[in-house]
């Protein structure tokens, strides 16, 4: 942070309402660190955003909302960063409108907060609030595996697709990120809390809103760009055509990121989104290695927690898998059967499960059927 710079004076900036944040990019660009924009004189002010911004920057009294803000960020695994701080990440620099503050909430090395910390890449998995029992397994097993890859995987916490990933990745080695529409000490949904209150422990949550900021809709497509400005590139999982994933979707094609998607059947309405992003050039991926390849990076070696890298699978852990493939098979039976049966038969977590079973389906030994059912596929002699 530029000396004479204090978080106060970044704090007293940004919580003035009715200053967004095109108002503070420009007061920051034409005077400098916030401390030098309350030292300009009126006639300046006005002349760079007008009669009523000046006015405001000159009345509002905010000390109190202040002084909250800086005691939140005397928690240990709370931080607030500026524009101005060496941690703030690189890749929403490269976006048109990257937030003046960012509040952080849990594991700051994920976004290269810290000692010795950097940012690892990370990849945003988005879809429908409204999934299927199919997506969700699918969103589940896709972060598991690239998190476990050495990806964080990044979301905004709703209900469905989003939540499902966030559980993938923690499953796998919890490098998770979760971009909020709220302040960073309210927590949205309701029927999230306890996911969320495991990402800030094990993952970290971020916001760009003043603490305090309840749920509104406008808020939500301003935290979707962040979700893609984070990221290497998007995967849209399941989305209907009106889908808020689009939206996700079309703002990192336009940051210059890559833009996946699954498909699914031609008769679900929460397929047609993706088919649309399909037609429109976003590259369709059926396995975790189709993204990894695309983004050039590997699932040999992935990296543990604290960004060090881990060998190869061994022929131990590949036994295990294929002794575990071997074990849902067995479980599965012949006749159609749902998650939770497997879960009783087999004894594992659901989170392993939906990759065993994504894994299997990929090879042609089970197939998925209406209602979150699987059915196993016997083999073919030749």
């Amino acid at each position: 942070m530029p000396e004479g710079a204090t978080l106060a004076d970044w704090l007293r900036l940004t919580l003035i309402p009715g200053i967004g944040g095109e108002t503070q990019r420009r007061l920051l660009a034409a005077f400098g660190p916030p401390d030098q924009v309350f030292a300009a004189a009126p006639d300046a002010l006005r002349a760079v955003v007008g009669d009523d911004a000046a006015r405001r920057l000159l009345e509002h009294d905010n000390r109190q909302a202040v002084d909250e803000a800086l005691d939140w960020a005397l928690h240990p695994t709370h931080n607030i960063l500026t524009l101005a701080d060496e941690a703030y990440p690189q890749q929403l620099l490269d976006i048109p409108d990257p937030p003046t503050l960012l509040y952080v909430r849990g594991r700051g090395d994920l976004l290269g907060v810290g000692a010795g910390a950097r940012m690892r890449p990370g990849l945003a998995i988005v879809g429908s609030r409204n999934a299927t029992a199919q997506g969700e397994a699918n969103a589940r097993a896709f972060a598991a595996a690239l998190s476990d890859a050495g990806l964080a995987i990044i979301s905004g916490l709703a209900l469905g697709i989003d939540a499902a990933a966030h559980r993938g990745a923690l499953a796998a080695n919890g490098n998770t990120i979760a971009v909020i529409g709220t302040g960073a000490d309210r927590l949205y949904p309701a029927r999230n809390r306890a996911l969320a209150e495991e990402i800030a422990e094990r993952g970290v949550i971020v916001s760009e809103f003043p603490l305090g900021t309840p749920a509104a809709a406008y808020n939500f497509p301003r935290r979707n760009r962040l979700i893609a400005g984070l990221s290497c590139g998007v995967l849209v999982v399941e989305a209907a055509v009106e889908s808020g994933s689009l939206i996700t979707a079309r703002l990192a094609g336009e940051q210059g990121r890559e833009v996946f998607a699954i498909p699914g059947s031609i008769h679900s309405p929460q397929a047609r989104g993706c088919h649309r992003l399909i037609r429109q050039g976003a590259k369709l991926v059926e396995t975790a290695t189709d993204v990894l390849e695309e983004l050039r990076l590997s699932l040999a070696g992935p990296m543990t927690a604290t960004g060090e890298r881990r060998g190869e699978t061994t022929s131990a852990t590949a036994s295990i898998d294929d002794e575990r493939c071997a074990t849902v098979l067995t479980c599965a039976g012949f006749d159609p059967v749902t998650i939770d049966e497997l879960i009783a038969r087999s004894g594992l977590t659901a989170e392993a499960l939906s990759v065993i079973l994504l894994q299997l389906e990929l090879d042609g030994r089970v197939s998925s059927l209406p209602g979150g059912r699987y059915q196993r596929l016997a083999a073919v002699r030749t």
